[in-house]
């Protein structure tokens, strides 16, 4: 099966700080809206949680979820384990390697067709990858 890839990180921008983070991608999906008609895959660090909402950005996280929503296409994990936006129990960053300061920044979402063919995602463990990062993956099986 043909699918878009969208591989995000989302970062910072000292000189444009109203389009850092979330609103790059909220920038990012709306200019390339069309490839996200077709069979589509995003993931990768969004740097992003409806946790930080109020932050004063061109859009937020949840602008963002909504508008993926419009266009059919889902989070997995947030599918998958029945979590809301915002109260997810699995993390994937601990800020700085501390395992008390967890937070959920990295996504998967992918056009319901994608996802008609079964799937099953799985959160990387703190102790197996804290080494090398300090987030840890998103693996995802489809089929």
């Amino acid at each position: 099966m043909q699918f878009n890839l969208f591989a995000i990180w989302a970062m910072d921008s000292k000189d444009h700080w109203h389009e850092r983070y979330i609103a790059q991608v909220w920038l990012g999906i709306n200019y390339f809206s069309d490839l996200l008609n077709d069979s589509a895959l995003l993931i990768g660090d969004f740097n992003s949680n409806k946790i930080w909402d109020y932050a004063s950005r061109i859009a937020s996280h949840t602008d963002v979820v909504n508008y993926l929503d419009s266009k059919n296409i889902h989070s997995l994990y947030h599918l998958q384990y029945g979590e809301n936006q915002g109260e997810e129990t699995k993390p994937t960053l601990f800020l700085h390697r501390k395992i008390d300061k967890p937070y959920h920044i990295d996504y998967c979402f992918a056009s319901d067709n994608l996802m008609q063919q079964g799937y099953s995602i799985k959160i990387g463990d703190y102790n197996d990858w804290i080494q090398l990062s300090d987030h840890v993956p998103i693996m995802i099986n489809f089929g």
